[in-house]
């Protein structure tokens, strides 16, 4: 008889996020994807919506104490750096959390232990189960605690890519780009799409990732190389 593979102990997780604890139950339907969720088990897309407004408050607020003579238009790249899907991701495989989700059999078998998507809605997930266990304070002190190299590390601000392109074609007459989705694969849960950054003047790029917004800002840094190097 074949066995079920032993699941990873919670509470090396719940050591890693530098918590004393956290309720088992909120954290179990944190780590369940849609995938293995049911009428009796829950999956973490409502905490996901819940943790990525908790995630942003204390990003935001951690941003404007530390910058505190940089105007908006500073801060908000910082900010959709640190708040992204690939940084969640990124944060949630520092911690091997991957290792933790409840995932369906078909998502397992396709690695999803290791998906962008996942990993960030259900680090974002847990950031919701600190918040509603434990209150305010502690999910601030988490994620200030995992995110805190990403922080310091933020010399400059980023460069908006999609931003910098706008800037550069009206800077020569010319229209804003525009962005197209070209072709969109992978299941609805975990889409990969591929948009088509165009510039009414010809050039175009591409790229692909598992939001929209990423995708677009991918394609957007791409043409600015591109037109940048042309014209050099």
């Amino acid at each position: 008889m074949t066995m079920a593979p032993r699941r990873p102990d919670p509470g090396a997780l719940i050591e890693r996020l530098g918590l004393g604890d956290l309720d088992r139950a909120l954290l179990e339907e944190a780590l369940t994807h849609s995938s293995a969720g049911s009428s009796a088990r829950p999956d973490n897309q409502r905490l996901e919506f819940l943790g990525d407004r908790v995630l942003g408050l204390v990003m935001a607020e951690a941003l404007y104490a530390r910058h505190p003579n940089e105007a908006e238009g500073k801060l908000a790249p910082r900010f959709n750096e640190l708040v992204r899907k690939e940084t969640c991701a990124e944060v949630a495989e520092s911690i091997g959390l991957g290792d933790h989700l409840q995932l369906g059999r078909s998502e397992t078998l396709s690695g999803g232990r290791r998906k962008t998507a996942l990993l960030g809605d259900a680090m974002e997930a847990v950031i919701a189960a600190i918040y509603l266990d434990q209150g305010l304070e502690a999910a601030r002190n988490a994620i200030l605690r995992l995110w805190g190299p990403r922080l310091t590390q933020q010399r400059e601000a980023p460069r908006d890519a999609k931003t910098a392109i706008q800037e550069w074609a009206q800077a020569r007459g010319l229209a804003p780009p525009k962005y197209v989705e070209i072709a969109r694969a992978g299941p609805d849960h975990a889409p990969v799409f591929t948009i088509e950054a165009r510039l009414a003047s010809g050039p175009t790029a591409t790229a692909q990732a598992q939001s929209k917004r990423a995708a677009e800002q991918a394609a957007a840094s791409a043409l600015l190389d591109q037109v940048e190097t042309a014209n050099a």
